[in-house]
């Protein structure tokens, strides 16, 4: 997996350990979807302040972003682009996994183990979201 841009790395130091911790694992995920993928690379960048991962390539896929707020310090939320049935096919599929918002916003509790699978199978939803089958 590639540095952590510094961008990005100033962001989430300003996290807590717990948001820290499942930002980590989270990034290593994404990382992983998109090799096995092969979407053709990965761009790693701050948008809207959040971090957030795309296909490098043009027309593949859609943004995954991720943020913590102090607002809400007890989770770490996941966005995905609000024109999409992305966050609805997830509340389809894992009802359960997350805690929904609207058509954007998956949150993950920083108390709670990080669902791995779910997350794998969002991330790769997301990075294939323009292709014909993911």
């Amino acid at each position: 997996m590639p540095d952590l841009p510094d961008d990005i790395q100033t962001q989430v130091k300003k996290w807590p350990a717990p948001a820290q911790a499942h930002f980590t694992a989270l990034r290593g995920i994404v990382h992983e979807v998109a090799q096995r993928a092969e979407i053709g690379g990965l761009t790693e960048t701050l948008k809207w302040g959040q971090p957030s991962w795309l296909p490098t390539r043009p027309r593949i896929g859609s943004t995954l972003r991720c943020d913590w707020h102090e607002t809400a310090p007890q989770r770490l939320s996941l966005y995905v682009h609000c024109q999409t049935t992305l966050a609805e096919t997830m509340r389809t599929l894992y009802p359960g996994a997350f805690a929904y918002e609207g058509n954007r916003a998956l949150h993950l509790a920083l108390d709670a183990p990080l669902p791995e699978a779910t997350i794998d199978h969002c991330a790769l939803l997301t990075l294939t979201y323009h292709r014909k089958s993911a």
